[in-house]
């Protein structure tokens, strides 16, 4: 088969490396791809956002399997048009990305068809956003609607935090992503990360995992896209994934069915793990990034079939395998990241980094320039390691980011600390 993957960030290049790996896979390309992805695919300097032209590229060069990285183009409906061109594409339609592209469907969705989630209001009049805010004291959550890179989200211990988000996002702020705002209550507990493949009728759960979203250590410091991530997730045991599905995973197929707008593609929980149970945050439409990483480590099945199952409609009788191994990933960002950073600066110590037994090093934001590695984003490296356990995993993750020289850089230096404290210790 050839394959065109959409996407260029740490996600992608580990999607690239598992399809790479797959019997079934002739050719595969990369749009836009970056410095470590290149090793697995044929990058192409590609307009992700031009329909014409990705269904053109599909066409000339014999394109059997689209597969689309990020949720813009999801949102946007690329699935819709490359279908309708016949070229088979892996990826919610986009009356079906609404679950992530807009949080307030997401949360009617949940509130019609008594799907567990934090209690909400939607605005869009700052003054009525406000007053409800006083009226139910702090803490509070405010969302931007729409899609906003990760940043659309606050947690506010005060009313003045609350306010400022309210007035950032309603006025503009966010651009087009923040003309609606929901405002959500503050949900105690623990968050794990639930994905499931789903083919728009079946869907079966895959591996967990748990993320880190604030920049510094003890989860301290602004949202981030995430700074690293581990599988499984203790938090999400049997009789809780089984939970989520019931609960959760399966009443969302059935009510995007029902509205017309089947469900295909992989869906993203993030979920709150409260006294009372599971309860959904919010939804995405497609696998998490730096989650996806530890996901491809573990996942001992070909991924290539997978994909084609749920987009055929044919997951009901398929299984997948996993590694009992645990995996982590540590993010290496650029400084000043999530705020403003530089671009350009030179990594060395890759190849000595990734001889580390079990490590695995997934490029986010780089690209080649004369044999040189540079920073090219935010989130730039993915080191990934597996173990036993989580501590040994995290052990081999750190090993080798200790052979990185990226003075430029920053990482968290304690990515697995719930999981460690769960585990025995060694003795």
């Amino acid at each position: 088969m050839n394959i065109l993957l959409l996407g260029g960030g740490g996600r992608e290049h580990a999607l690239a490396w598992k399809m790479a790996a797959s019997p079934l896979t002739d050719r595969l390309f990369c749009a836009p791809g970056n410095a470590g992805i290149a090793r697995e695919a044929q990058c192409v300097a590609l307009d992700i956002a031009d329909h014409a032209a990705v269904t053109a590229f599909c066409r000339s060069n014999r394109i059997d399997l689209v597969v689309v990285g990020p949720e813009a183009p999801l949102c946007a409906g690329l699935v819709d048009d490359l279908e309708a061109a016949g070229i088979k594409t892996f990826g919610p339609s986009r009356a079906a990305a609404r679950l992530e592209g807009s949080k307030g469907f997401a949360k009617d969705l949940c509130r019609v068809n008594g799907i567990p989630t934090a209690g909400f209001e939607r605005f869009r009049v700052a003054d009525a956003a406000k007053a409800h805010v006083r009226s139910r004291g702090m803490p509070v959550v405010v969302k931007a609607d729409g899609l906003a890179a990760g940043k659309g989200v606050v947690v506010a211990g005060t009313l003045a935090e609350a306010e400022a988000a309210i007035d950032l996002m309603l006025g503009g702020g966010l651009g087009v992503a923040g003309a609606e705002i929901v405002i959500e209550e503050f949900l105690d507990g623990e968050e794990a990360s639930f994905f499931a493949l789903c083919d728009g009728d079946a869907a079966i759960a895959l591996a967990t995992a748990q993320d880190h979203k604030r920049a510094g250590d003890g989860d301290k410091g602004p949202n981030t896209g995430g700074m690293g991530a581990y599988s499984p997730a203790p938090v999400i045991d049997g009789a809780m994934s089984a939970r989520v599905m019931r609960d959760i995973v399966l009443p969302t197929l059935r009510a995007m069915k029902a509205m017309g707008a089947p469900y295909k593609g992989v869906l993203y929980a993030g979920l709150m793990i409260t006294a009372a149970g599971p309860k959904l945050i919010e939804y995405n439409v497609r696998f998490g990034d730096p989650e996806c990483q530890v996901l491809m480590l573990r996942l001992k099945s070909d991924l290539v079939p997978a994909l084609i199952a749920a987009r055929g409609g044919m997951l009901k009788s398929f299984d997948l395998r996993w590694d009992p191994r645990a995996a982590l990933t540590v993010v290496m960002a650029a400084k000043g990241y999530p705020g403003a950073y530089a671009r350009g600066s030179v990594i060395e110590g890759l190849e000595a980094a990734a001889s580390v037994e079990g490590v695995e090093i997934f490029h986010a934001g780089t690209r080649a320039d004369d044999g040189r590695i540079l920073a090219d984003g935010g989130r730039v490296l993915n080191v990934c390691a597996l173990g036993d356990d989580v501590r040994e995993a995290r052990a081999r993750a750190y090993e080798a980011i200790s052979r990185i020289r990226w003075p430029q850089g920053f990482y968290r230096r304690d990515i697995g600390w719930r999981a460690i404290e769960r585990e025995k210790p060694h003795s």
